[in-house]
């Protein structure tokens, strides 16, 4: 796989480090970075969506601003649906599927006609502080709310071409970290989960070996790798020691995540790509580390488009202009 903005990187050494205007985006490259277009890039007869994550506080925090520029965007490409990567209802969550946080966090923010289209969620953290099949419910109250389970899985056609796919598979990470199982506010949702099932169902679901498979996302809540305050923390090791070596076995493409209120792109070991997207309504500090692409304190979210040889990705903040652009070739 070969970058159309950065040349490939055969020394772990950072050679370059470009600070976009107007913006906290720091970029690591070898050697001469191609200035970013500001205006989204429509890549034509492309699966387009839209990744964001950690938002439900009633507008607040520029939730609505970002909103509001996930509108614009999902129109300018005709976004086919969105992927949230967790976090969606703060502080704690919802209830049930009557809860009030239903209307005032999502259906009252994302009213555009095109945000109506899919949204495929992972649960975070703090959707365990209470209810967290509560969002498996909503799947029967909305018609865009697709959450069968806690973890679930898609195969779509790229440009309606069902012989070119892209398999997407959305995991709960929750259970798959240790300490929150004696944890007093995650505990009591996380006990009870068969992980080993889980673990089982992801091999099964990433060995599938049909040939009309072009790329493979895995979705999950937590990152392996990141610059933000979550480098080498437990619940980011965690997810590491257990998911890395499986998403290497059967060569995933890309895994996404949030938790992180930020921006991020990383490329760990054989080849997988990290993409961090938790700034849809809060944004903290984010550095670069070893595995780092790009790192941007900035609100916003990240646009995919997909065909069958290339994967697209812009970083989109909450004034609408694109941060950070990088194309994945097979």
């Amino acid at each position: 796989m070969q970058s159309l903005f950065h040349k490939p990187v055969f020394l772990l050494a950072l050679i370059g480090l470009s600070i976009l205007a107007q913006a906290q985006v720091l970029i690591k490259h070898t050697g001469g970075s191609a200035p970013v277009d500001p205006v989204l890039a429509n890549l034509k007869r492309s699966l387009q969506f839209i990744a964001m994550g950690d938002w439900g506080r009633n507008g607040a925090d520029h939730q609505l601003q970002v909103a509001r520029q996930m509108s614009v965007a999902a129109n300018a490409v005709a976004s086919q649906f969105t992927v949230s990567t967790g976090d969606n209802f703060y502080p704690s969550g919802v209830v049930s599927q009557w809860d009030p946080l239903w209307k005032y966090s999502f259906e009252d923010i994302y009213t555009d006609f095109r945000l109506q289209w899919d949204w495929y969620p992972v649960l975070g953290n703090h959707d365990y502080k209470s209810n967290p099949d509560a969002q498996v419910a909503y799947s029967a109250v909305s018609r865009r709310w697709k959450m069968p389970a806690r973890y679930y899985s898609r195969l779509i056609p790229i440009n309606g071409d069902t012989t070119q796919q892209l398999l997407m598979v959305f995991i709960d990470t929750n259970p798959l970290i240790p300490e929150f199982y004696e944890n007093h506010e995650y505990g009591p949702n996380v006990k009870g989960q068969d992980t080993a099932m889980q673990k089982r169902w992801i091999e099964e679901i990433l060995g599938d070996p049909s040939p009309y498979i072009k790329w493979k996302i895995v979705v999950g809540h937590h990152p392996m790798f990141t610059g933000g305050s979550r480098t080498e923390t437990y619940d980011t090791k965690a997810i590491r020691a257990t998911l890395l070596p499986v998403l290497e076995k059967y060569k995933v493409d890309l895994y996404l995540s949030g938790h992180e209120h930020s921006l991020q792109h990383l490329q760990s070991g054989n080849g997988l790509h990290h993409v961090i997207s938790g700034a849809a309504s809060e944004k903290t500090p984010a550095r670069l580390v070893d595995q780092s692409l790009m790192a941007a304190s900035e609100y916003g979210f990240f646009v995919f488009s997909v065909t069958a040889q290339q994967m697209l990705l812009q970083a989109v903040n909450d004034a609408g202009r694109v941060i950070y652009r990088y194309e994945i070739k097979k």
